[in-house]
């Protein structure tokens, strides 16, 4: 990779002891600014404002966030983030790294990510949580805009809840990507491609059940306190509904 813009955005979570959270780090330069809005009960929330276009190729994005015991964080976009070619040559890069303790909480659920023909990205969202923490995650993918064809997007997550990996997964899709990746087995023939990651403590005695929801979504329980949702649709709306009935089921 060379040439590019290099952007963190950084986010600490505590509980402020008055039955509240508070944000003793809340930092973001380049395009990834960061907002406070106006939380509910002992939640904070913070919005992710991209000031540029992008990423662009060459660019590297992170956001880090973590959340310490007896907080609660609600993190989110104000707009999607579309990966578009660069002038710099090299792919783009876009990190996620959220750590939830013990007893703290935390929703990642930011607006899709658009793969623009002719671009080409990798995302990476790494996930650390306590046995006793709660995650929800939700990613959206959407392959090309209206009418064009994808670029190249490539993502891998990986979850981890009380020191144990219980998923570690990888796609590949777009011009350059294996062989297969728009047939039957994997995408077949959509172009929104999108997951939920739910950790609860209540899962450990209480698994959630493997199942279909409705024409294009899964439930699959993982080990330990977590379940996942994968879904594919035709498009960002019919995507989000799907997900959003998957994350209402799993109560």
């Amino acid at each position: 990779m060379s040439g590019g813009v290099q952007a963190t955005a950084r986010i600490l979570a505590r509980d402020d002891g008055r039955g509240g959270t508070s944000l003793p780090v809340l930092e973001g330069d380049g395009p990834l600014a960061l907002r406070r809005t106006r939380g509910s009960g002992t939640e904070a929330r913070v919005m992710l404002v991209g000031a540029m276009s992008g990423p662009l190729g060459g660019d590297h994005f992170t956001v880090a966030a973590t959340v310490e015991e007896g907080a609660r964080l609600h993190l989110g976009s104000a707009a999607a983030t579309i990966a578009l070619p660069g002038q710099a040559k090299g792919e783009a890069r876009y990190d996620v790294r959220l750590t939830v303790a013990d007893g703290g909480e935390l929703h990642w659920l930011p607006a899709q990510l658009i793969s623009a023909n002719g671009s080409e990205l990798y995302v990476s969202t790494h996930l650390d949580v306590g046995a006793y923490g709660r995650l929800v995650l939700r990613e959206e993918q959407v392959l090309g805009r209206v009418g064009e064809e994808p670029g190249r997007l490539s993502s891998r997550l990986v979850l981890r809840v009380g020191g144990r990996t219980v998923l570690d997964q990888e796609l590949a899709c777009g011009p350059g990507a294996p062989g297969g990746w728009d047939g039957p087995a994997v995408l077949a023939g959509h172009r929104a491609v999108g997951q939920l990651v739910v950790v609860r403590p209540e899962f450990t005695a209480h698994p959630v059940a493997a199942r279909v929801l409705g024409d294009g979504a899964v439930v699959m329980p993982l080990a330990g306190p977590a379940a996942l949702v994968s879904a594919v649709a035709p498009d960002a709306l019919r995507l989000r509904r799907l997900l959003d009935e998957a994350l209402t089921s799993l109560g």
